[in-house]
C-alpha cells in the first residue's frame, strides 16, 4: 500500500511558494529601502534648495 497523501497540504504549500516568488518579484520590482528613499528625498531637497539659490528676482518696473 502507498503512503496517505494529505492534498490540502500539498495544495497549500504550493500556493505559499508561488506567492513567495512573487513576493520576491515584487520586491525586486519596486521595493526600495527606507535608506534608500530617504537618500532619494534628501538628494531631490538639496537640488531643489540649490535651484531656488540661484534664481533671479525681477520685479517690473513701469
Amino acid at each position: 500500500m502507498g503512503n496517505v497523501i494529505n492534498l490540502n497540504r500539498f495544495r497549500k504549500r504550493a500556493e505559499r511558494e508561488a506567492s513567495a516568488k512573487q513576493a520576491d518579484a515584487n520586491r525586486a520590482k519596486f521595493g526600495r529601502t527606507k535608506a534608500a528613499r530617504s537618500a532619494e528625498e534628501t538628494r531631490v531637497d538639496q537640488a531643489k534648495e540649490h535651484l531656488d539659490q540661484h534664481r533671479i528676482d525681477r520685479e517690473e518696473q513701469p
